[in-house]
């Protein structure tokens, strides 16, 4: 029997205060988080914003205990799914590969290596594709396979995304239906779902499939609520967590907050749609900077849908989907982390991460007078950042 490794994609967290700089510096660094017309100012713009943001994210993650919880949920989804597949008669053993903190994909590939694995099957924890996310992941993968021989001739399926997968749709309608059974007026409970963000132009201008995928899933999901339920109710789809002057996905969520606040929506019950575990995210930015907006604004009842963390049926579902992988046709790498457009990171082609043509250009000029203007600044010991206490 082929051994086999199943290598989950996440994108990690800083676990202490003292990680959170050097967790947003890695974050930063990657040109497919911001795209700069020039690789040479990567690392020092990811320096400079991570030194920045630092003292404001660390708040973030003091207010949910000190640190994110996503690789200690990440690691026991992994072992559920691992023994799940043993029991279902596959040699699997399940690795976890972090984009931008500990374990790094690195060390997942090592171990990958030492315990003499036979094939691989790729599996992001990403319902949903997106350059920023999934194919951040996949091109870290290319990338190693390509300065190692060994790891380059191992056998590896990818599943590219499984955002309509009926495990996944169920699982969540079920944990929806929960909070909506649970409002004071069933009927007229509205479904917030609330999923990550990413830039207009990433789907606008290099095919990211993202936002239809967001949709199609949302359709899906809203069917299986109804079937439980036994009724239709409205939602709303917003995008959370935007950052920088370009425009992103909309509705912001915190507007579409704004506005149900202003209908006097009694019972929302909000669903962190692309997200499979509890992390920074939903527990400090939905729980608590969305909660109180929500509240400010009007909303009666704030009902967050818990993550899917271990979820007996979401694991299930999980399961299923490595089958089917090891049965079905292969998907390489190369396959999996595939867009409409084609992409370079490096020099600037038509289209950049998130930002348009002539605007990268002047905002990689004003990231390098920034830049030189932020070293002036703390050499000299005098400047705004100084006066606003931020050095």
């Amino acid at each position: 029997m082929a051994r086999v490794g199943i290598l989950l994609l996440n994108l990690g967290g800083p676990e202490r205060i003292q990680d959170v700089g050097p967790f947003l510096y890695n974050l930063f660094a990657d040109p497919e988080i911001i795209r700069l017309p020039n690789p040479i100012l990567q690392k020092p713009l990811a320096w400079l914003i991570s030194t920045l943001r630092s003292s404001k994210s660390q708040k973030a993650y003091r207010s949910i205990g000190g640190g994110s919880p996503l690789r200690r949920i990440t690691e026991q989804q992994a072992r559920e799914l691992q023994s799940l597949l043993r029991q279902r008669g596959v040699d699997a053993t399940s690795y976890v590969a972090m984009r931008y903190w500990h374990p790094f994909t690195e060390s997942a590939v090592a171990d990958i290596k030492a315990d003499g694995i036979d094939e691989v099957v790729v599996l992001p924890l990403y319902p949903h594709f997106s350059i920023s996310t999934s194919g951040s992941s996949f091109r870290e993968l290319q990338r190693l396979r390509q300065m190692d021989e060994r790891f380059e001739a191992l056998p590896l399926r990818c599943i590219r995304s499984w955002y309509d997968h009926p495990g996944y749709v169920r699982s969540m309608a079920e944990l929806i239906a929960e909070q909506v059974l649970a409002s004071d007026d069933v009927q007229k409970a509205h479904i917030f779902f609330s999923a990550h963000g990413v830039p207009k132009s990433y789907v606008e201008d290099a095919g990211d499939p993202y936002q239809q995928e967001i949709q199609a899933c949302t359709a899906l999901i809203m069917a299986e609520v109804e079937a439980i339920v036994g009724h239709s109710n409205p939602h709303t789809l917003a995008y959370q967590s935007r950052v920088g002057p370009v425009e992103w996905l909309k509705p912001y969520t915190e507007e579409a907050l704004e506005e149900l606040g202003k209908a006097k929506i009694q019972d929302l019950v909000v669903v962190p749609i692309s997200f499979v575990s509890e992390h920074i995210e939903t527990l400090e930015e939905i729980d608590i900077e969305y909660r109180e907006l929500a509240t400010e604004s009007g909303v009666v009842n704030f009902r967050r849908v818990r993550a899917l963390d271990t979820y007996p049926p979401f694991i299930a579902g999980l399961a299923d989907l490595v089958v089917a992988s090891l049965e079905g046709p292969e998907v390489n790498l190369d396959q999996a982390a595939e867009l409409p457009t084609t992409v370079k990171l490096y020099p600037q082609e038509k289209w950049e991460w998130g930002w348009n043509n002539s605007s990268e250009v002047w905002n990689g000029r004003l990231a390098m007078v920034g830049f030189s203007a932020f070293l002036l600044e703390l050499f000299s010991g005098h400047g705004p950042l100084h006066a606003l206490g931020l050095l």
